[in-house]
């Protein structure tokens, strides 16, 4: 027998029972005629003793033992002299009759604690190791109960989990697809889904009425704190619904798991915040409403004062910071060097500070009078002491810098408390974007989000003013999920279609199936898809979401650990007839 008890599990309770438990050795100390060796598991850690007065021979074998050694002891569970509260197994400790190393282990190349001294390539290389390490084992246990807990309310909810395919064809809009070769399709090609969108649509046509899937989903695209190139998502859908219909329902899944994760209550509603009033005042469709701090624009109160810089663009706009007047030059000099990195794209920044005295200091004083600087700090109810932050451009651009200023300032000043939620519901979203290089149009979401019926007649007029019937849930700035109602009509599907420039032709060939489907009535419907992992992220306290995943990929979108994705035997490319150039690129220009 292994064990008869894990190592998280014994208490006074089990004081003078024999025991046997297997694990990892965590440490070990030599104490004169004494040594001390914890052993752990997943459950937790207990302490061995090991008494050379006892058994010589035993103790020179626990003497040998090493970090990560993976043993199995038997003894008699006492009660320890020196307790240590920190671990629930900290009152008892096992005095060791029996030893067997079931296996040795190299020295790990970092230290397997809380806290470890191991960097996060190291880590990520070794993530095996990484996974024996309390905290990331516990995200991962998180994970566990999240998803069987969303699996039990859906449930509850009368929703059905069908699993969809993972072998599908090509949606070139959106992001870009990982492709997969066919043996025995030479030159075709499937792709893997960057969400199930499709079938569960199909299904909705199919009567299944409520069905949802822990779904796993690939997209090729540029890496981030918040993106892996396969992710997890808690994918939805509703028949014979409106949009209110499938917030309110989702809205009730969230404050459930609050409760179940957290033991928080939220007993109002989340509120609801359209997108234009999300860029406008926060610069954001996925604002961070932990703090005020709202754009105020300014571009008509400070033009006509000779300010060129003012003068020649679209768009003013600042933030007040409370109580920030005091911030040096140092500060300020910082602050303005955050807005100019490229990443961000601000030309400079401009200050007022509102003195304690009353009166303004600013680092355009030679073009704007005292009174001037108070009218402006009247439109922000600045009050003395505060610190007021101003960028000026292009619009859409401007805004994006501000709103990376915003939540600059609010770190700084406390605001971003990670133990704070503050949810909210993101409404009317545009149906389209407008593409400058292509000069086209673009679903901002995806080509089957239903308009907004009251908009549907600007679709042949101005179908950049049309709103979508979508939506987006967001919690302390974070894009934890969203969805849309869809188009059941294939009259204005074809519509859909044509506005995003799809011949009749492409528009057949990408999605004639799901065309034919809507023949054969199809039901009003929509839904939405949580991201598991920013999910488990947020109820974590986690920056990024690689620490709630098992086995991520690192920012270059690479398995260091099993070095992948990597080169393929030529064999297998002449089985799949591909061509592989693996010739260096000229640079463009060269």
């Amino acid at each position: 027998m292994f064990r008869t008890h894990t190592c998280g599990e014994l208490r006074l309770t089990n004081v003078g029972q024999q025991t046997t438990l297997s694990g990892w050795v965590q440490r070990a100390r030599k104490m004169g005629g004494m040594t001390f060796v914890d052993i752990r598991d997943r459950y937790g850690i207990t302490q061995l003793v090991f008494n050379q007065d006892v058994n010589a021979a035993l103790f020179d074998t626990a003497n040998k033992l090493g970090r990560e050694y993976v043993i199995r002891v038997s003894g008699e569970v006492a009660e320890r002299s020196n307790k240590n509260a920190n671990i629930p197994t900290g009152e008892v400790e096992i005095l060791v009759s029996e030893l067997s190393i079931l296996n040795e282990s190299k020295t790990p190349p970092f230290t397997i604690e809380d806290n470890t001294d191991g960097g996060d390539d190291i880590r990520m290389k070794y993530r095996y190791l990484d996974l024996r390490r309390n905290n990331v084992r516990e995200n991962l246990e998180l994970r566990h109960r999240i998803t069987f807990e969303l699996r039990r309310y859906l449930d509850q909810m009368n929703f059905l989990e069908v699993e969809t395919p993972i072998l599908i064809g090509s949606t070139p809009e959106g992001a870009r697809d990982f492709v997969v070769p066919s043996r025995m399709n030479p030159g075709e090609f499937y792709a893997l889904p960057q969400s199930p969108q499709l079938f569960k649509q199909l299904l909705m046509v199919s009567g299944f009425d409520r069905y949802f899937q822990i779904a796993k989903c690939f997209r090729d695209e540029d890496l981030r704190a918040d993106r892996q190139p396969e992710f997890t998502q808690i994918d939805c859908e509703m028949s014979f619904v409106e949009q209110e219909d499938v917030l309110n329902l989702f809205e009730g899944m969230m404050k459930h798991l609050f409760k179940f994760v957290k033991n928080i209550d939220f007993t109002e509603a989340f509120p609801r915040m359209t997108w234009e009033d999300g860029m406008k005042y926060y610069g954001s469709d996925k604002p961070d409403i932990r703090f005020e701090m709202k754009f105020v624009e300014l571009k008509e109160a400070v033009s006509g004062h000779d300010f060129v810089v003012f003068d020649s663009v679209p768009y003013v706009g600042g933030i007040c910071a409370t109580g920030c007047a005091g911030y040096t030059r140092k500060q300020l000099d910082e602050l303005t060097d955050f807005v100019k990195r490229p990443q961000i794209g601000a030309k400079g920044l401009v200050y007022i500070r509102c003195e304690a005295d009353g009166t303004f200091k600013s680092s355009v004083d030679k073009f704007y009078s005292a009174d001037d600087l108070k009218q402006i700090a009247s439109l922000f109810k600045a009050q003395p002491g505060d610190l007021i932050l101003i960028l000026a451009g292009e619009k859409r651009k401007t805004q994006k810098a501000l709103c990376e200023l915003r939540l600059e300032m609010g770190a700084r000043l406390g605001y971003r408390n990670k133990d704070v939620y503050a949810p909210l519901w993101i409404i009317d979203f545009p149906l389209f974007e407008w593409d400058e290089d292509t000069q086209r149009f673009y679903a901002t979401h995806h080509p089957f989000t239903s308009p907004n019926l009251d908009d549907i007649p600007l679709l042949e007029t101005d179908p950049g003013a049309v709103r979508a019937t979508a939506y987006d849930m967001v919690i302390n700035g974070v894009e934890l999920g969203g969805g849309s109602i869809r188009i059941h009509d294939s009259a204005l599907q074809h519509q859909m279609f044509k506005h995003l420039g799809f011949t009749p032709e492409q528009a057949e060939a990408q999605f004639g199936f799901l065309m034919s489907a809507f023949q054969y009535g199809a039901p009003p419907h929509g839904g939405l898809a949580f991201g598991l992992d920013r999910l488990v992220s947020l109820f974590a306290g986690l920056d990024s979401i690689r620490d709630c995943i098992a086995f991520p990929k690192n920012n270059s979108g690479r398995d260091v650990m099993a070095d992948s994705p990597s080169t393929i035997a030529q064999a297998q490319l002449d089985e799949l007839n591909l061509v592989v150039d693996l010739k260096p690129q000229t640079p463009k220009g060269a």
